[in-house]
């Protein structure tokens, strides 16, 4: 069941669905029009749980394109919603632009909550009595920053909300898109959705807030997650882009699954490799996307360049994939790509099938030998995933070099189709006999 808070811009939206949900996921800035697309959060109160959307201010007045979208995005979260919350500055009156919008809300067949935001402390409630004006009903005086009157906010909206009898959903993948900035992150999303779910423009930076969209394919049951463009650290001189780039960078600790977006025409970039490393980190199977393939298709040779670049920068030795956000092209491969990551975080390999690999992994390439003794593979077994956790027991762990590890664990990637996906091997050491310690 889902809630759009709407409203004028800077009137404190996102201020008040971070109070209400108790996090700092919505992007909050003294500047208007930080909120762009309509962001998801959930929320719980009294046992009901239900999605708040978060909108960006609706300005009929603004002619920019960026403004007509944002209008756009918060006309499709109040069509989606059972109940809108509008909310209107208690401090700064009514204006022309709440006036707009209340026109606009008393034609929906669906309940309506008009709140009259920054009202700070108890003396200023009479002050939202001149919200009665816009016909919309009773003004609920509320503050975000102070928390004041939230809780009777929420209660009137577990009211309005009618019966939801959804069982939660499980064993969803979450995949995060993630990339620099302006490379069609938020047109593969719109691709994926098969609608203009988040707002696309050629201007850098566009998105702000990390955008999670549930999505079924062939079944399986997905969230993507679209995020700002993550530039490098040194190049982040703002305070928006800085709350921006923390966003997506919590997105990745979320998701089980991160495509690296890429532009084709510039190939795998330094900062490309080190997005990818910062997924890897998270624990996230990864896999990086060469978009805009339409544009500036890659010769073979030089694709196969950009495979082997990957390769050998990056331990997890992630697939490189091709795609066209634009024409559609490869779009569901990568889908289906992304959801088989998913499933080898969480699959096990049984144990028979890994000692057999065992096996043939050290007639492969004998294990190394210090002092005149040899290392000696005993047994392994997996013991976790997401990701997946191998122990494999060995007669000395001294003797464990560094090479032949890397050595086992790229056996084990090209055996099992774990490239991109996070392989921990733990090496322990067999407990001696009483015997082989006289």
């Amino acid at each position: 069941m889902k809630v759009a808070v709407v409203g004028y811009p800077n009137v404190g939206k996102s201020s008040l669905v971070n109070r209400l949900t108790g996090t700092r996921e919505a992007v909050v800035h003294e500047r208007p029009g930080i909120t762009r697309d309509r962001k998801e959060l959930p929320c719980e109160w009294n046992g009901r749980r239900f999605t708040l959307i978060d909108t960006g201010g609706m300005d009929a007045l603004d002619e920019d394109p960026m403004g007509v979208s944002i209008r756009e995005q918060a006309r499709a979260a109040m069509a989606e919603a059972a109940v809108t919350v509008f909310v209107v500055d208690g401090r700064a009156g009514i204006r022309p632009g709440d006036e707009e919008l209340a026109d606009l809300l008393r034609r929906y067949d669906k309940p309506v909550i008009l709140v009259a935001n920054k009202i700070d402390q108890a003396g200023d409630i009479p002050s939202a009595a001149e919200f009665y004006a816009l016909g919309l009903g009773d003004p609920m005086p509320v503050s975000a920053a102070q928390g004041l009157g939230t809780g009777d906010l929420l209660d009137a909206v577990t009211e309005r909300l009618p019966d939801d009898d959804e069982e939660p959903e499980e064993d969803v993948i979450r995949l995060a898109l993630i990339g620099r900035p302006n490379v069609g992150k938020s047109t593969l999303l719109n691709r994926f959705l098969g609608e203009e779910r988040v707002i696309v423009s050629d201007v850098a930076g566009t998105t702000r807030d990390a955008i999670d969209m549930p999505l079924e394919v062939d079944g399986r049951k997905l969230i993507v997650v679209d995020t700002a463009g993550m530039r490098r650290q040194a190049k982040v001189q703002e305070s928006v882009e800085y709350f921006t780039t923390l966003r997506s960078q919590r997105a990745v600790e979320r998701a089980d699954v991160a495509l690296v977006v890429c532009d084709a025409q510039d190939g795998v970039t330094a900062q490309d490799l080190r997005i990818a490393e910062l997924a890897m980190k998270e624990g996230c199977a990864t896999a990086l996307v060469l978009n805009k393939w339409d544009v500036n298709p890659l010769q073979e040779s030089d694709l196969d360049h950009e495979r082997a670049r990957a390769a050998r920068k990056l331990r997890l030795r992630p697939k490189v994939l091709t795609a066209s956000a634009e024409t559609g092209r490869h779009v569901a491969r990568i889908l289906t790509e992304a959801i088989a990551l998913g499933d080898r975080m969480k699959g096990r390999i049984p144990t028979s099938e890994l000692n057999r690999f065992l096996s043939d992994t050290t007639q492969a390439k004998q294990p190394p030998a210090k002092q005149g003794h040899r290392l000696k593979l005993i047994y392994m077994a997996q013991i976790g995933e997401s990701p997946p956790r191998f122990a494999i027991q060995v007669n000395s762990r001294n003797r464990v070099t560094r090479d032949y590890a890397y050595f086992v664990e790229n056996r084990l990637r090209a055996r099992y189709g774990l490239d991109g996906v996070p392989v921990i091997i733990d090496f322990n050491e067999r407990a001696q006999r009483r015997s082989e310690r006289r």
